[in-house]
């Protein structure tokens, strides 16, 4: 749209900020960061609850299986039962069958409270993760549309959908996967200590002798696995942000044969994050392997001291004479391989947790970065309504598109015009601009390309502020105005035209429900695309691809006529807006064009030089300042810029009355 040279990126200081958030790894752990996420659970604290207290009792009956098959084995199955019970045996019958019955009942009801507290805290933290995914892509959703353009001008479109998707999706993974399951394999570690501690607290302190070297290993494991998962999040990121690029400009791909290069490019980024990938992989399949066999050997000394206690208290000669496993019996030891198997897999399952918790604190981080970055442009807290005339005024308007700093924006707002124009570090759009477009007045901005036509329809719905001076709308400067009921106050068609996802009735409501179907109709009929909807299979309930890949340019033009004529806008801006139109369709268009602008302001830009001679006033832009006005008599008889551009571009199809071989305006003064 714009027809203004954007700013370089060196000018654009938040510019490389994306890509540097796409390679934050994160702590571990970030407290600040964990206390705001906390408040996503605030709607589903019952959920929340729930799933709390189903992992505490699933983490209880979890571990009873193995304490119930040593009592099986001691109790009933050994020679020589224990001379003092525990308190659940003396509560199970006597009679070895009977008793044996009773546990494997208690051993089937642990099983079943177990699954159905699983079950229990898997749906309950599956739904409410779905639910906060919900909540949190609304909310970064809705703070894209507060956003200004200049900050899409910032941050490339596929970083941004990956904040939505990817960041969202490690978040939802945390509150499902990450904290409550870390609890879970906690409580689980809490339990099988305690109950190995009270059965015989050697063999426990010989089961967890290996915990050290666990640690030293998962210690390095982390930090590989750290580094790859930066790479990996990094190359994630521009492999979204380089498939939108091209596929959005494929054409020009095939265009220009450029296939084999934009496949080799990609295929750059691509072996990144598959070389970040096959590290990490890599990783996995060291530490897994070292964790396992070094809890098998815990579990070796287990059986081995255990086994010689075992053997020496049933009467066996034994090599080894250890007192302090006097207690161990048949049952001990078989629960307690049990559980040296079952203490060992929460251990392996927390290095997972590990990277969850982890990219959910980097994807927390850049997520809230993006919710923390607060719109440069925002409605007054006391906004100030227009009289409605529709009377457009510039006065003295000094523009960039630069990001001024502080000691910059103090200089712009103490300096004269004059020292205006001899700043260096500012690269001026427009420059001292001023006019007025009165109410129910048609005026046609010409210039060259980068002359600052677009742009000074983009200040008038405030899509940008001014460093200086102060543009009035309906008489009220358009900073003093609610911004919703400002840009309600304009329609525009572009060059470009964009069509949204839908059918073609909401293109053309666009969500305005007041529109009736009586006067949607109408709408397109006056621009000359009610007959052609009509052929279409479903009229105007047709449906319309992505950007409208199934009409023609011209099809789209004037369906974007029909859109801004619905909506009756008091001022009307046109921007090139019959440039995709064919000759035939523009003859027919200029009857529309002439009923919208009849009785409201109009702004055409560039447009063909029919409509430019009926303008009331013509503005001449050059270079960012505003060099020339009047009718187009008027300007011609100066002799001036607009006289040089009549000469070249205008008097050949004035001549020609619309012949193929007249050269168009947008040929010079397209954006």
């Amino acid at each position: 749209m714009a027809d203004e040279r954007k700013p370089k990126d060196s000018e654009k200081e938040p510019a490389k900020k994306p890509a540097q958030d796409d390679e934050i790894v994160g702590k571990v752990y970030d407290g600040r960061l964990m206390r705001r996420l906390l408040t996503y659970l605030r709607p589903y604290k019952l959920q929340t609850i729930l799933s709390a207290f189903s992992i505490i009792f699933k983490a209880g009956s979890d571990v009873m299986g193995p304490f119930l098959v040593s009592i099986a084995v001691d109790v009933y199955m050994s020679g020589k039962p224990p001379a003092h019970l525990s308190w659940l045996p003396r509560h199970l019958s006597p009679v070895p069958m009977t008793g044996i019955t009773q546990i494997g009942l208690l051993y089937l009801g642990a099983l079943l409270v177990t699954y159905l507290l699983e079950f229990l805290q898997t749906y309950t933290m599956q739904w409410t993760g779905q639910k906060i995914m919900f909540d949190m892509r609304s909310q970064i959703f809705r703070h894209l549309q507060r956003m200004s353009p200049a900050f899409f001008d910032h941050h490339p479109v596929g970083k941004l959908v990956t904040r939505v998707t990817s960041d969202v999706d490690a978040l939802n993974e945390m509150f499902t996967s990450g904290v409550l399951a870390i609890f879970e394999d906690v409580f689980v570690l809490v339990f099988i200590v305690i109950i190995m501690l009270r059965m015989s607290w050697p063999l426990a302190l010989l089961a967890i002798s290996v915990i050290p070297a666990i640690l030293y290993v998962t210690r390095i494991f982390r930090r590989h696995v750290r580094d790859s998962y930066r790479r990996q999040r990094h190359a994630t990121a521009r492999i979204n942000s380089y498939t939108q690029e091209y596929v959005s400009g494929m054409s020009i791909v095939q265009l220009f044969n450029r296939e084999k290069r934009a496949f080799d490019d990609y295929s750059s980024v691509n072996a990144e994050n598959k070389k970040a990938w096959s590290d990490a992989i890599f990783a996995y399949a060291l530490y897994y392997p070292i964790v396992e066999f070094l809890s098998s050997t815990a579990i070796a000394l287990v059986i081995w001291f255990g086994g010689d206690a075992v053997l020496r208290n049933a009467g066996y000669p034994a090599g080894l004479r250890h007192s302090i496993f006097s207690t161990v019996t048949l049952g001990v030891l078989i629960a307690f391989i049990q559980y040296a198997q079952r203490f060992f897999r929460p251990i392996q399952d927390l290095s997972d947790k590990y990277n969850i918790l982890q990219a959910a604190m980097a994807a927390s981080e850049r997520v809230f970065k993006l919710l923390d970055t607060e719109p440069t442009i925002v409605s007054p807290a006391k906004p100030t309504a227009g009289d409605g005339s529709g009377r457009v005024e510039f006065r003295n308007v000094w523009f960039t598109y630069q990001g001024l700093d502080e000691a910059q924006q103090a200089r712009v707002a103490s300096a004269t015009d004059e020292d205006l124009r001899t700043f260096a570090d500012i690269e001026w759009i427009l420059r001292g601009v001023s006019f007025v477009v009165e109410p129910d007045e048609t005026a046609a901005i010409v210039g060259h390309t980068g002359a600052g036509k677009t742009t000074i329809t983009s200040l008038m719905m405030r899509f940008y502020d001014i460093q200086r001076g102060s543009i009035l709308v309906d008489g009220v400067d358009v900073r003093e105005q609610d911004l919703k009921k400002l840009r309600q106050r304009f329609g525009v068609v572009l060059q470009d035209p964009f069509l949204f996802t839908g059918t073609i009735s909401d293109n053309v409501r666009l969500g305005s429900k007041w529109i009736t179907d009586e006067r949607l109709e109408r709408a397109c009929d006056e621009v000359n695309v009610g007959d052609f909807i009509r052929t279409l299979p479903l009229k105007f309930a047709e449906p319309v691809r992505e950007r409208g890949a199934t009409l023609s340019t011209g099809q789209k033009q004037l369906i974007s006529f029909a859109r801004a004529l619905a909506h009756d806008p008091g001022i009307l801006i046109l921007d090139e807006a019959t440039s995709s139109v064919d000759t035939d369709t523009e003859l027919r268009v200029r009857l529309a064009l002439s009923r919208m602008i009849t009785g409201r302001t109009s702004i055409l830009i560039a447009h063909r030089l029919s409509t430019i001679q009926r303008a009331d006033t013509i503005l001449v832009m050059h270079k960012g300042q505003l060099r020339e006005r009047g009718t187009h008599q008027q300007l011609l008889t100066q002799r001036g810029l607009y006289w040089k551009l009549y000469q070249l571009q205008y008097r050949d199809q004035e001549l020609g009355s619309g012949s193929d071989t007249a050269t168009p305006i947008e040929s010079l003064s397209a954006d």
